[in-house]
């Protein structure tokens, strides 16, 4: 009979053997409760509901959202919209091709964002047609350093066919786009600034691609035989903090892999200043293992540092259910140093589902790209995610919307 004890050993090994390290006694306990929200489903269309809790702009899709609160005591959201309707794309081409990054504001946290204006569009707009953001700008992640605000997003802009490139030649204009993303970053000193369009574009990435892996259909792939790093193909979804015990600013970001299909792989790249330059180190972050010893599949990492416990956490989408044991739902990781991450007791931080104020429970089809808004200790308050009652791919009306969650967080222990 294999005795209490055995059986830790074992779970431990097992863990070790993913790579992550996992032991009760050394994890942190957190645990989050999502408070409840003011969405409301209609009979009449029940993928696009209504409510304070969201954020919804007739005639767009509205996807994620990042939050801090200003020095007039406002929260100010930056966030991705692209426009919607029977004469647009469906959604799966529509956000590689037509994103936007647009501004509202509220009194509160947790209700009554108000839409003020589109603040950036692909270059191509102001006629620069060989921008690496000509095409379309996503994904913003808003942070504020000292007394400036730094506004990270993805790029991506379209090279046009590639006769020449017998891997390439295949691509059509989304698939073009989508291998073209990289990371960039524009500050300024207040938000009427931004709104008046006083900053400086990023004339070029802070963040791209060293290596292009992949068996076919690659734009510009790298020579065979080349290993692919953290960055392959694409760097996506930047989270950026400061470092207190080196002083340092980390950039996490998600690369492609394909061992043959499609997973979103994560790396972190380091810098002495928000605009950077930034370093990526050639280690993998987040090395969690399916067993088949591959890496997991993950995305959209939010990572801070939290003051409170003197540690760092991180919230993913954990596609394979491999970290959490629920698919496609969001897990909490913890760290040391920023690099080495563990998972912890209760490593699911939050189910695809929202708690209405009437008190059912709606399972969505997508909640992801979560931001988080923090307390001076590092402590989450609000998590804002994008979020689809239904599946999007193949829609064009809009039914995508940023939800703003209230968050209770007990049961932190540091050993």
């Amino acid at each position: 009979m294999i005795s209490s004890l055995d059986m830790n050993y074992i779970r431990l090994c097992m863990l070790l053997f993913t790579g992550i390290c996992c032991l009760d006694l050394a994890a942190q306990d957190i645990k989050v409760k999502p408070g409840k929200v003011d969405v409301v489903l209609s009979k009449e269309h029940p993928a696009i509901p209504t409510g304070s809790s969201i954020l919804q702009i007739p005639g767009y899709f509205v996807w994620g959202g990042s939050v801090v609160k200003g020095d007039d005591g406002k929260f100010h959201m930056i966030f991705s919209l692209w426009e919607s309707g029977p004469e647009t794309e469906h959604f799966g081409n529509s956000w590689v091709l037509e994103s936007k990054i647009g501004y509202a504001v509220s009194d509160y946290p947790d209700k009554d964002f108000k839409f003020q204006k589109i603040i950036l569009k692909g270059a191509r707009y102001e006629g620069d047609l060989s921008a690496w953001d000509a095409q379309s700008v996503h994904n913003p992640h808003l942070k504020k350093f000292g007394d400036i605000y730094y506004l990270y997003y993805i790029g991506t802009r379209d090279p046009g066919p590639q006769p020449n490139d017998p891997r390439a030649n295949a691509l059509d204009k989304r698939s073009r786009a989508q291998q073209s993303q990289h990371i960039g970053v524009l500050e300024f000193r207040s938000f009427n600034d931004l709104v008046n369009g006083n900053f400086q574009r990023a004339k070029a990435p802070v963040l791209s691609p060293r290596t292009r892996v992949k068996p076919n259909n690659i734009l510009n792939g790298s020579p065979e035989g080349t290993q692919a790093k953290p960055d392959n193909i694409i760097v996506v979804n930047p989270s950026v903090d400061y470092n207190p015990k080196t002083n340092k600013y980390m950039m996490y970001f998600k690369g492609n892999l394909y061992e043959p299909g499609w997973k979103g792989v994560h790396g972190v790249a380091i810098g002495d200043h928000p605009m950077g330059p930034f370093t990526p180190l050639d280690q993998f972050i987040f090395d969690v293992r399916m067993p088949d010893g591959t890496l997991a599949s993950t995305e959209d990492p939010y990572v801070w540092y939290a003051k409170k416990w003197d540690c760092f956490l991180a919230v993913v989408k954990d596609f394979s259910g491999q970290l959490t044991g629920h698919k496609s739902t969001l897990a909490l990781l913890s760290s040391d140093d920023g690099i080495q991450w563990r998972l912890p007791k209760y490593p699911l931080f939050m189910k695809r589902e929202l708690y209405l104020k009437d008190g059912s429970i709606v399972p969505v089809n997508r909640l992801e790209r979560p931001q988080l808004l923090l307390d001076d200790k590092g402590v989450p308050l609000m998590m804002y995610a994008a979020c689809a009652i239904e599946s999007l791919a193949q829609k064009n009306d809009g039914s995508s919307f940023n939800v703003h969650i209230p968050l209770a967080v007990s049961g932190f222990k540091k050993p």
